[in-house]
């Protein structure tokens, strides 16, 4: 089935939507070291940037569906970005309170029109060809994904991180007021960026509405059930349930690798100057691996066998992360973006498949499952901030204890990584 002329140009918007998700999402790796410095944060009080983010897809993919089966897609993602350009206009007056909970109330608000638009974008990609490269396509989108979240990176990361090193130093030394004067002009770098961004996505909610996008409607309710059983309720699907499971830990270790990466470099006692770009490392590292997918699947890789490769690869880079040390660990954390991916694309193709008329709630129910960035990443942060109270009450020097913790702490990769593997070789199986 070759792709028609509406569905190339269907592709490239939808890819376009996946730009501003990427460029929205991975600014977290620059936040969440710019939070803890200007609202004097720990380890996981920081990292509740991501949860604020990613909790939201639980808050609202039910909605988010609900909303889409009453106003269609193209309205539905016009409502998306209207929200997440209302979610940037916050960081104004939170920047000039310096309030972390206005900054988190942001953030969400962002992410609830992310999931509006996760859940019309993805299951709308994944059916708008043959579900055998439903993979390729959503590696297409994982493109302009990552491509937007490494630009998103040095930018902000430009942005935000500039002078950090020196701030950090300073807090410690000046007086109240003083600390309070330089972490207030430290706050008002967000105004800007986050003024353009609005009116970006603004201007990107009206033009979505003229956007020519096929009707796949009709399309998604007639897929034929496996077997030709008409099964009644969506609970009778083990797979999909298996599959939200791999999504849930999939994305938190992503997040994980994407958004501890510049926390961990400034750890190690890399420079800000450095460190800033770390993110980015990761992001191109699944730009690339996203266009060998592009290429092999599934003409010469299936999308089943592509996400058993990833996952091995993940377990392996996790050893490899935490029985190595400095910059080296660094660059396998990097390395992660190789592992990670393929797996987004295979999971959502393979969990789909054969769902018929469930398809757009097993959609909503997958988006749900991004919530493992809002958990995991979070968890992580905890047991960083254990482990360094633990190692400094041994007798360990401050910063060699963040650096050690933060360090062990990978470990909570290996289970993620090992669920996503269980999955690519008996989560088919389910469906029998």
């Amino acid at each position: 089935m070759k792709p028609t002329q509406s569905n190339k140009t269907a592709i490239a918007i939808i890819a376009g939507l996946f730009f501003i998700f990427g460029f929205i999402t991975w600014v977290n790796g620059a936040l969440i070291p710019f939070m803890k410095t200007i609202n004097e944060l720990t380890e996981a009080q920081s990292y509740l940037v991501a949860s604020a983010s990613y909790i939201s897809f639980v808050v609202m993919a039910l909605p988010a569906s609900y909303l889409l089966q009453k106003i269609g897609y193209r309205k539905g993602m016009s409502v998306g970005l209207f929200i997440m350009a209302l979610g940037a206009l916050v960081f104004i007056p939170a920047a000039e309170a310096r309030t972390y909970w206005m900054f988190l109330a942001g953030i969400f608000i962002q992410g609830t029109g992310m999931t509006i638009l996760q859940t019309a974008a993805n299951p709308y990609i994944t059916i708008l060809g043959p579900i055998e490269s439903g993979a390729k396509r959503i590696a297409i989108m994982g493109i302009a994904n990552k491509v937007a979240g490494a630009l998103g990176s040095v930018i902000f990361g430009a942005l935000l991180l500039s002078g950090i090193d020196e701030v950090n130093a300073l807090v410690s030394q000046v007086s109240v007021d003083e600390k309070a004067t330089l972490l207030d002009q430290m706050a008002d770098s967000v105004f800007v960026p986050y003024l353009v961004m609005a009116g970006v996505l603004f201007v990107l909610g009206l033009l979505i509405r003229k956007a020519p996008l096929p009707n796949v409607e009709t399309k998604n309710e007639g897929i034929q059930e496996q077997h030709g059983v008409s099964k009644k309720t969506i609970f009778q699907y083990p797979h999909l349930w298996f599959g939200m499971l791999t999504l849930f830990v999939y994305v938190g270790a992503e997040v994980i690798a994407g958004d501890t990466i510049i926390a961990y470099g400034l750890a190690l006692g890399i420079s800000a100057a450095k460190a800033k770009f770390f993110t980015t490392f990761t992001l191109l590292a699944m730009v690339a691996t996203y266009a060998l997918g592009v290429v092999l699947i599934p003409k010469y890789l299936s999308q089943k066998k592509a996400l058993q490769f990833s996952a091995l690869m993940g377990l392996g880079l996790s050893v490899c992360i935490l029985t190595t040390s400095g910059f080296t660990s660094v660059l396998f954390v990097a390395a992660l973006g190789i592992a990670n991916a393929l797996v987004w694309p295979a999971v959502w193709p393979l969990t789909l498949d054969g769902l018929g008329k469930h398809t757009k709630t097993a959609a909503a129910l997958l988006i749900m499952a991004i919530s493992g960035g809002a958990i995991i990443p979070p968890l992580y942060g905890r047991f960083v901030d254990s482990g360094k109270e633990a190692l400094i009450n041994s007798g360990v020097d401050p910063a060699e204890a963040l650096a050690v913790a933060a360090q062990e702490n990978y470990i909570l990769l290996v289970p993620c990584y090992a669920i996503i593997f269980v999955f690519a070789v008996w989560g088919q199986r389910l469906k029998k």
